[in-house]
C-alpha cells in the first residue's frame, strides 16, 4: 500500500507544473504541501486561446477537492483532465467553468465530493483578469499602493448543482500589483493550541511583500505556517500560486 501511494504521489506531481511558464512582465511561484502522501489539491498555469483574441491568456487555476487522501486525489485528477480538455475546446471562461461544473456534478456522489476553484483567464499585455471564485478561498490582490481588493464573484463549488449560474468578474493586474490564490489549508492551519493560522496574517504577509519576487514572498510565507504550526499534525493540503505583475 505505501509503494501504491508513493506511485499515485509520483503521478500528481506529473499532472501539475513543475516550473511556472514564463510570461514577459510576470513572476509567477506557486507550492503545495499534501496532508498525507496525496493531495486533493490542484494548481496549474498555461497558455490558453481565447475566442475573438489574437494572443493567448495565461490561465491560472488553484483548486480543492472536498476530502483527503486517495478519493480526493483520484478526483484531482479527473477535475485536471476535465480542465484540459475543455480549456482547448471552449471558448470563454463561462463556458469553460459551465462546463467542469456540469462534469463534477455527474461524478460528485449527490453534491458530497464538490471542489472549490478559483479560475483566471489573464492578458498579459494589459493586465486584464476575467476570473470566477467557484466557492473557493477569496484570492488577495495587494495593489502596488498598498490598498488589499479580494475577488469574490463566482459562485457554488463545482458540483453541487449541474445548472448553477456563475458571475464573472474582472479586474486589472497594474505593474507592482500581487495576487496571492490559496486552498483553505493555509489558513486554516492549526498550531498544538487549536490556533488557526488565519487570513490575518496572511494579509499582514502580503502588505509586507513589497517588491519582493513572488518566490520569496512565497518561501517567506511556506516558512511562516510551517513555524506557526510547529510539530501539531497537519490536518489539510496546503496551496498557495503567487502572481506579481513586475512590468
Amino acid at each position: 500500500m505505501k509503494r501504491d501511494l508513493e506511485i499515485a504521489r509520483d503521478i500528481q506531481r506529473w499532472l501539475v507544473p513543475a516550473t511556472p511558464p514564463e510570461i514577459p512582465g510576470y513572476d509567477m511561484a506557486f507550492a503545495t504541501v499534501p496532508a498525507n502522501t496525496v493531495s486533493g489539491d490542484y494548481y496549474d498555469a498555461f497558455p490558453r486561446q481565447v475566442a475573438g483574441e489574437e494572443s493567448p491568456r495565461l490561465h491560472v487555476v488553484v483548486a480543492d477537492v472536498a476530502g483527503k487522501s486517495v478519493p480526493a486525489a483520484l478526483l484531482m485528477a479527473t477535475f485536471e483532465a476535465s480542465l484540459h480538455t475543455l480549456a482547448y475546446t471552449l471558448p470563454g471562461l463561462s463556458e469553460l467553468v459551465a462546463g467542469l461544473n456540469r462534469y463534477a456534478s455527474a461524478h460528485s456522489l449527490e453534491g458530497r465530493r464538490f471542489t472549490t476553484a478559483f479560475l483566471a483567464d489573464i492578458a498579459p499585455a494589459s493586465g486584464e483578469i476575467r476570473y470566477i471564485n467557484a466557492g473557493h478561498n477569496v484570492p488577495i490582490l495587494r495593489r502596488a499602493s498598498g490598498g488589499l481588493e479580494r475577488l469574490e464573484a463566482g459562485g457554488l463549488p463545482l458540483g453541487i448543482r449541474a445548472d448553477a449560474p456563475y458571475e464573472c468578474g474582472a479586474t486589472t493586474l497594474e505593474p507592482g500589483d500581487l495576487l496571492v490564490v490559496f486552498t483553505d489549508g493555509v489558513v486554516d492551519a492549526e498550531n498544538a493550541q487549536g490556533q488557526e493560522y488565519d487570513e490575518s496574517r496572511l494579509l499582514a504577509l502580503c502588505q509586507r511583500s513589497g517588491a519582493r519576487p513572488a518566490a520569496e514572498t512565497l518561501a517567506e510565507l511556506m516558512a511562516e505556517v510551517r513555524a506557526f504550526v510547529g510539530d501539531a499534525p497537519r490536518h489539510d493540503d496546503l496551496t498557495c500560486l503567487i502572481l506579481r505583475r513586475s512590468g
